[in-house]
């Protein structure tokens, strides 16, 4: 009984705090089948480089369904339970929520007793969050301090644009929908990544496009004429309320993953825009809050590499180029190195990021890519390019994946994408090795995605305290 009214110890007040916990052991990795002929899966990745089994795969989970397209996903609970405000104090990070991003189906994944033996202990199906919500195709997962949030990229209807999309309440003991978390959503009508700083009180959200736009792969006539998301949305979190639209500008053309600073007493953050239709480069803007106003600027840009067409996949070989194709970004929690991966080149960049208005490259690893196709150091190829990134706790490792979307795949990576995840080691003043020792393959038939570390991440927790 005393064990169920203690805080989960992998709860932290605080960034530093979290940073000074014991390090992960094991990784969580979703799997797709990217033709659908099969169940997805949640691996389960040994990441200890004391163990006999580093980098293999445990265990893998498989689903009972096709067609679900896992993605992203998360914890029922993290350190935002320590919040003041939270109804569940004595909540324990032990359950993974996968959505399938196609399917609209929800999986409630238990990984107690045995967190290298996890087991599927709930499925929402598609009706009820669509009953409950009006929302389809299940995006980003947190944690929040009374419940779980999740955003979605459709709407209703079967092809999701009838109405906008958002983000919907799950209960975060029993599972339940509890139905849609906006009260006043303003002029937003389109959805992506979502996070926010819990004791300042507000939420900053990101677009993409709606399915149309993506599900069947990239449209290429929507993108030239700048009709992807390129807006940031800011919130009042406890009132549910629109505040603000940041517009970055047409050009600037799939404004994705936001990353705010950990530390809650800094009112910053980062985000990731894929490509510049002017000149195809991609773009790291800094969000901040200036006497009560929100404001953002470019303060980092990637060019296109030249290429020639006869080595480009037919979307691109009238460009001449590859363009960097920023797909995921990524905070350390002492807020110092942010971590852009650039799927298209094959690069995954690191930058310090002290000064967020002035971030300064710090480190690269180059490895797969659409021309280069870089080799990892064991001579092994890396299909696709670096893509969805978790850093540890410690800031010490970087693991990444290989694929972005299937449709989005085979479309810029004709020769397929199957699934291989790797690590980066970090110097103690910042650059990037990758891991000689360190390369799961996950076989020829499933793609990977986002991967969750044993114990929290750095893009799992929100703090509710400041650090000493």
């Amino acid at each position: 009984m005393l064990e169920t009214m203690r805080p989960d110890p992998t709860f932290h007040p605080s960034a530093r705090l979290a940073m000074e916990a014991e390090a992960e052991k094991i990784a969580y990795t979703a799997l797709l089948s990217p033709d659908r002929s099969r169940p997805d899966a949640l691996a389960v990745v040994d990441v200890d480089p004391a163990s006999r089994t580093f980098g293999k795969v445990l265990h893998r989970l498989d689903m009972p369904n096709k067609g679900d397209e896992f993605h992203h996903f998360g914890w029922n609970a993290c350190s935002s339970a320590l919040s003041p405000l939270s109804g569940h104090a004595f909540l324990k990070r032990r359950y993974l929520i996968i959505p399938g991003i196609r399917s609209s189906r929800i999986y409630v994944v238990d990984t107690q007793p045995d967190p290298r033996k996890p087991k599927l202990v709930k499925v929402i199906e598609p009706e009820e969050v669509m009953r409950k919500t009006g929302y389809s195709r299940p995006h980003t997962v947190h944690c929040g301090p009374e419940g779980i949030y999740v955003s979605t990229l459709g709407g209703g209807g079967a092809d999701g644009t009838q109405g906008p999309p958002g983000i919907f309440i799950l209960d975060c003991e029993t599972f339940e929908v509890l139905g849609r978390w906006e009260i006043d959503r303003g002029p937003q009508k389109l959805h992506y990544d979502f996070w926010w700083n819990l004791p300042r009180d507000y939420m900053v959200s990101s677009e993409w496009g709606l399915p149309p736009q993506y599900e069947n792969g990239i449209v290429p006539e929507d993108l030239l004429s700048n009709k992807y998301g390129h807006a940031l949305h800011f919130w009042d979190l406890r009132a549910r309320k629109h505040v603000q639209t940041i517009d970055l500008g047409a050009n600037h053309q799939m404004a994705l993953e936001v990353r705010p600073a950990h530390e809650p007493t800094r009112e910053y953050g980062f985000l990731g825009v894929v490509v510049d239709t002017t000149n195809l480069e991609g773009s790291i803007w800094t969000w901040y809050r200036e006497n009560g106003t929100f404001k953002a600027v470019k303060t980092a840009t990637i060019p296109p590499e030249p290429a020639s067409a006869d080595v480009l996949p037919p979307l691109l070989k009238g460009f001449g180029a590859v363009p960097p194709l920023i797909t995921d970004i990524d905070l350390s929690l002492d807020d110092r190195f942010l971590y852009v991966a650039c799927w298209g080149t094959g690069e995954l960049r690191q930058y310090d990021v002290t000064d967020p208005m002035k971030p300064t490259l710090s480190g690269s690893v180059r490895i797969g890519g659409i021309v280069q196709k870089g080799l990892h150091p064991n001579g092994k190829p890396f299909p696709g390019g670096p893509q969805m990134t978790e850093i540890s706790r410690d800031g010490k490792r970087v693991h990444f994946t290989n694929g972005l979307y299937s449709t989005w795949d085979a479309q810029f990576y004709p020769e397929g994408v199957p699934g291989v995840q790797v690590m980066c080691n970090v110097g103690a003043g910042g650059g990037l090795t990758l891991d000689p020792e360190f390369y799961v393959d996950f076989g020829p038939d499933l793609a990977a995605h986002q991967i969750r570390l044993q114990g929290g991440d750095c893009s799992t927790d929100s703090f509710c305290y400041p650090s000493a």
